[in-house]
């Protein structure tokens, strides 16, 4: 079994857009992100500024993928965690901790301070955060308006 962690690039851009389909259109989640929609969005990440994101593969099976970008703050350098990935086949066996901690392992390398998400209230990956050390941001909300 060969592991490898690469970053994203457009080399391997399309596996990522494979599996964020499989993965987001299943139980628990039930999205219904076409490959045009998904190839869209993983791009225009893929060309953020600052952008940081790595994949995980064994052999040429998918483990999974996490990504976003680095932003400037009056307090240092923080992380927006955009995306995070895990092949569904074997969610719930440590991967996703595994690679967010790398994440957060290259991110210090980078003097990077703080790593911020967007994430469902309650459920599954609330848990899966919480169990990695995140907190609720008590000093800000999420709002919306629908146009």
């Amino acid at each position: 079994m060969t592991e490898t962690i690469v970053p994203i690039t457009t080399d391997n851009l399309e596996q990522c857009i494979e599996l964020y389909i499989k993965v987001f259109n299943s139980e628990p989640w039930n999205e219904s992100w076409t490959y045009k929609t998904t190839k869209e969005r993983l791009t225009d990440l893929l060309h953020t500024p600052k952008f940081t994101g790595f994949f995980w593969k064994n052999n040429e099976t998918p483990i999974g993928f996490i990504a976003g970008n680095s932003k400037t703050t009056y307090q240092g350098i923080t992380f927006y965690l955009a995306e995070l990935c895990i092949n569904n086949e074997i969610q719930g066996k440590g991967y996703g901790s595994k690679l967010l901690q790398f994440l957060e392992e290259e991110l210090q390398k980078k003097n990077v301070k703080s790593i911020y998400l967007l994430t469902s209230n309650g459920g599954l990956a609330e848990n899966f955060y919480r169990k990695n050390g995140y907190v609720v941001n008590n000093n800000r909300i999420v709002m919306k308006k629908n146009l």
